[in-house]
């Protein structure tokens, strides 16, 4: 594994980063429980620069048509407006909101619960690639090499949720892994947002009951989304 890293390192694929660099997004992890030590990234834009202004965009992998679309809006709308747009480059409502900031040739982050090295799902190999060129990082807190586990999917939550200064949840189920994301922008005194949606579409349960408790305000476009 170490041999690995340093590969890594040599090769220029990916880079480290602690707290005692320039890079090393200050404002958006102070304050944060359990912050990682350091951070792996792959790309060759500033994470402190690219997170001081960021929305997280992060929801159901099995979304609707409905959801998929008002995500890739979000994305492409809040790319246009100079906002990074962060995802977790799964499935569904991530990858819509990554694509949908490129559409607009704007900078998206990939926060992974892997190494910076695997693309996983492997069919985003493309996607996580077009990330990178067009100036947007692949961002990990797990070393090269470390392959996906359902724990360090739960424990990706919380950057997701750190390094932006907002988070928007499209759709996600009422016992949806994706709340957590929701829960911890809420710990951190960061705005959350959320798409309402039909009430008989069990993607959308999760949504609208953060809307009925007022844990979130309600976002149907980029305008209402405070950066």
């Amino acid at each position: 594994m170490i041999n690995d890293d340093l590969h890594a390192l040599d090769s220029g694929t990916a880079r480290l980063v602690t707290p005692e660099d320039d890079d090393w997004p200050i404002v958006r992890l102070t304050g944060l429980a359990g912050a990682p030590l350091a951070l792996w990234v792959r790309g060759n834009g500033s994470l402190a620069d690219l997170t001081r202004s960021a929305v997280t965009i992060t929801g159901t992998r099995a979304s609707t048509p409905y959801g998929h679309t008002v995500s890739a809006d979000l994305g492409n709308e809040l790319a246009r407006a100079g906002a990074t747009v962060i995802s977790g480059g799964g499935f569904g409502i991530d990858e819509a909101a990554h694509r949908g900031a490129l559409a607009a040739d704007g900078t998206t982050i990939v926060v992974l619960a892997t190494g910076v090295d695997q693309n996983y799902p492997l069919s985003h190999a493309r996607l996580y690639q077009a990330v990178i060129e067009e100036g947007g990082l692949l961002v990990s807190e797990y070393p090269i090499g470390t392959r996906p586990a359902r724990v360090r999917f739960h424990a990706s939550c919380r950057l997701l949720a750190a390094l932006s200064q907002a988070t928007v949840i499209v759709e996600a189920g009422q016992r949806s892994g994706v709340l957590a994301v929701a829960r911890a922008a809420g710990e951190l005194g960061r705005i959350v947002y959320g798409v309402p949606g039909p009430i008989h579409s069990a993607a959308s349960a999760g949504v609208n009951e953060l809307l009925r408790t007022q844990a979130a305000e309600i976002a149907t476009s980029a305008e209402h989304i405070t950066l």
